[in-house]
Formats: structure tokens, sequence, C-alpha cells
């Protein structure tokens, strides 16, 4: 069974999907803080400084009137947390053409790369094996 394992561990595509998910925890850390520091702002200043994090409707439970998100939490109220999910969607929406352009960069770069595979020449090839073993033994039955 540990033979078995080993083997497992060695194919490439177990490697492969360790790296892809390192580099993918990296990168959620840049795109997160794209989101964060970058467009949030700027969603905010389209909106008027709205925060839509901070909008939810109290189900039960007493809370003061304009009290965030965070502070009806801690009361114990039961409350329906809208803003944070359209926040959540809004930022998995920006995540998304994120990723979706990342992709379409990387396709484009293999698409030219692949282009020019196909359109460099072959380089001459040598004899085989079999024809330099062909001219051996005719020039052995020659000198015979």
């Amino acid at each position: 069974m540990l033979n078995e394992f080993k083997d497992f561990i060695a194919k490439g595509n177990v490697m492969d999907m360790a790296v892809g998910i390192i580099i993918g925890a990296a990168f959620t850390a840049i795109v997160t803080s794209l989101v964060g520091d970058l467009i949030n702002p700027i969603i905010g200043l389209a909106t008027g400084g709205v925060d839509f994090v901070n909008n939810y409707a109290v189900l039960s439970g007493d809370v003061a009137e304009g009290a965030s998100l965070e502070a009806a939490r801690e009361t114990g109220a039961s409350v329906f947390a809208y803003g944070a999910f359209i926040m959540a969607v809004i930022n998995f929406l920006i995540i998304a053409w994120v990723v979706f352009m990342l992709v379409k960069s990387v396709n484009r770069v293999k698409d030219a790369a692949a282009k020019e595979e196909e359109a460099a020449p072959e380089a001459p090839k040598g004899p085989t094996t079999e024809e330099l073993l062909a001219e051996i033994r005719d020039a052995l039955k020659a000198q015979s």
C-alpha cells in the first residue's frame, strides 16, 4: 500500500494540483486586496458612500437605531443581513471577472505560443537508427 501511495504522489497530476492550490491561495490574497482596497472604495464613491454591509432588517430583538450589523449581532438580535449578502455577491462577481480576465490572458499567451510552434519550420532530421545500422551492414559487406 505504501508503494501505491508513492506512485500516486509521484504522478505529475498530483504535483501540478498541489502547485495550483498553493498559487491559488496566494492569488486569493491579491484578489481580496484588489476587491477590498481598490474596487469597493470606488463602488462606495459611486453609491454616495453607502456601505451595503450594514444594511439589515431586525427580525426579532432590540437593536438601537442606526447600529452597525456587528453591534446588532452582539445584542443577540435576529437580523436579516441582506447588505452583507449583496456585498458578498458583488465581491464574487468582481473576483469571477478578475479570474476570467486572467484565464483569458493566459489562454491568449498559450495560443500565441502554439502558433509560433506551428509556424516554426522543422529542423532537418538526421538518419534513423535503422538507417545507420543498414549503412554499417552494407559497409561491412562491401569490405568482405
